[in-house]
């Protein structure tokens, strides 16, 4: 387990070397070990938790012209190079396929434990702290504007209205990570995104009052 899961990482942190920085090896090995930590009172198969955490974003279609099949069959791919039993492989695709927050406009597809827990770590990744770090981060690689009062959220988003978004970074506070506390599958987090969530909250109230010149 340990010597697939090790060649998994090596995998991932040489297709990722020159990711965009919310999207890069770090982002997933700290879904990993969130993953890790929820599973442990989850008690969801192992080896797919730590399979689905580190593949979920091996080719995010953000990156690859909105292909949302090349992560899934390159994951896929991957661990059948490595001889990863076929019914763990079939799992881990599935929940890469399934996981993403657009893909929750197309309602209940698959699901299950593990799935549950990789998305609430994933999920938990674009929260809180470094939740904030990661939107700014991604709105400066597409050079969008910070906040502009006069353009405001989108609450009825469409999937494909959501993936082709151009609204200013704030706006996607509204539009996705404040809804993610609710969304949250497992106990353990729910727990951590209430703080986080909080945290996301209080950091607006300053940046409104910055914004104004209070």
């Amino acid at each position: 387990m340990q010597a697939s899961i090790q060649k998994t990482i090596d995998f991932v942190q040489k297709t990722l070397a020159n990711a965009e920085a919310g999207h890069d090896w770090f982002h997933i090995e700290r879904v990993f070990k969130t993953a890790q930590t929820i599973n442990q009172q989850e008690n969801g198969n192992e080896l797919v938790v730590a399979f689905a955490a580190l593949l979920h974003d091996i080719a995010d279609p953000k990156f690859n012209n909105g292909d949302e099949e090349l992560g899934p069959n390159m994951a896929a791919s991957f661990l059948a190079s490595i001889a990863v039993n076929p019914e763990v492989i079939a799992h881990v695709k599935l929940i890469i396929q399934n996981m993403s927050f657009k893909n929750s406009f197309d309602g209940a597809g698959f699901t299950s434990k593990e799935m549950q827990i990789v998305q609430d770590a994933d999920r938990l990744d674009a929260i809180g702290a470094i939740g904030i770090a990661r939107a700014f981060t991604y709105g400066g690689f597409k050079n969008r504007v910070l906040y502009d009062p006069a353009i405001l959220p989108d609450e009825h988003l469409t999937k494909e209205s959501y993936k082709n978004t151009t609204a200013p970074t704030i706006n996607h506070f509204y539009e996705k990570l404040l809804l993610l506390k609710d969304l949250m599958n497992t106990d353990a987090g729910k727990a951590i995104a209430t703080e986080r969530h909080n945290f996301m909250l209080l950091y607006l109230e300053h940046f409104y009052k910055e914004w104004d010149g209070k």
